[in-house]
């Protein structure tokens, strides 16, 4: 193996950068050409490929975002548009990759590797924590401090008008922000996909709660099954019927993507980025280069995206055991 490329591809996530630095340093040092695609699967199609040096990626490990911006690709999706993919990174003699991003990034990965057989290792860079074969995902850290901060700051107002606030965070199919972010800001309750929400049972807990409390925060995941949180707290505030009590929304968003990514993320996506380059060079193909239990493991691609994380139930305990 003499050249390999990096891409970035899917939602950015706060360490993307400090990654895409530990690849290409990696591949210096290990006497590798290393190219840096821009646009993800847009730009491989379309020829954006550009060699990369070690001053390239000077002074990004604490810059979120990307400096290799993010895009998506319909046309990827078709085979005439991998074909353009493939034969742009044959013309430069491109022989192997580093694709990171999330579920949808390892996926196109998964195929184009099936297809063209270019060695292909992943690093998991997306805020919600939901790829299997990794203890945690790059950006995931610095998304839950973002989202704490703004949970403890609306307490403070929530305390101070004897409000209940349903805080909606960022998770359409998994819940680790919002429980995370839960039990480091004292949420009262948390709402996941994961688990079934029972309105009734919340409305009775709130109803207790408040002969001790006077105001609420409740962190909502945005994929929760009874819906957004503006949905759910008109389901509530209807069961509730007490117009001495107010109800507010703060829907937290894109906030949560951007910003400086945590000393955790940078060094996690560290880690990943040269476990990706000396897996490639080893033999590592089809895969994820993710750490679990401290150490570096490699996991097919169809595991990443084929398997369930699990939330840890200790933490769902946590919230529930916390919140009297």
């Amino acid at each position: 193996m003499k050249k390999i490329a990096v891409f970035t591809s899917g939602g950015d996530s706060p360490g993307m950068n400090a990654c895409l630095r530990a690849v290409v340093r990696t591949a210096i040092y290990k006497g590798l050409e290393v190219y840096g695609i821009h646009r993800g699967y847009a730009g491989m199609i379309d020829g954006e490929i550009k060699r990369m040096y070690s001053h390239s990626v000077s002074n990004i490990v604490q810059r979120g975002g990307t400096i290799l911006k993010s895009a998506r690709s319909e046309e990827f999706r078709t085979k005439e548009g991998r074909q353009k993919a493939y034969d742009n990174l044959k013309k430069l003699g491109i022989d192997g990759l580093v694709a990171i991003g999330g579920d949808g990034t390892f996926t196109g990965a998964k195929l184009f590797f099936e297809e063209f057989g270019i060695p292909t290792v992943g690093c998991p860079g997306t805020i919600d924590n939901d790829i299997y074969g990794t203890d945690y995902t790059i950006g995931f850290d610095t998304a839950v401090n973002t989202a704490l901060e703004a949970i403890d700051k609306i307490r403070d107002t929530a305390a101070a008008h004897d409000r209940i606030f349903f805080i909606e965070v960022m998770g359409r199919d998994a819940g680790f922000i919002a429980v995370e972010s839960g039990i480091g800001g004292g949420a009262e309750f948390v709402m996941v996909p994961e688990t079934k929400t029972d309105l009734d049972g919340l409305v009775k807990a709130m109803k207790n709660l408040r002969k001790s409390k006077t105001s609420s925060v409740i962190v909502v995941a945005e994929g929760d099954d009874e819906g957004n949180a503006e949905t759910i707290m008109k389901k509530v505030k209807e069961k509730i019927k007490d117009d001495n009590k107010e109800f507010k929304v703060t829907t937290l968003g894109h906030i949560q993507r951007g910003g400086n990514p945590t000393a955790r993320d940078r060094v996690l996506a560290s880690r990943c980025g040269m476990a990706a380059v000396e897996g490639l060079l080893a033999g590592e193909q089809n895969c994820m280069a993710g750490v679990t239990n401290q150490q570096v493991v490699f996991t097919p691609f169809g595991d990443c995206i084929g398997k369930q994380k699990p939330i840890i139930p200790d933490h769902l305990r946590l919230i529930n055991i916390l919140n009297i």
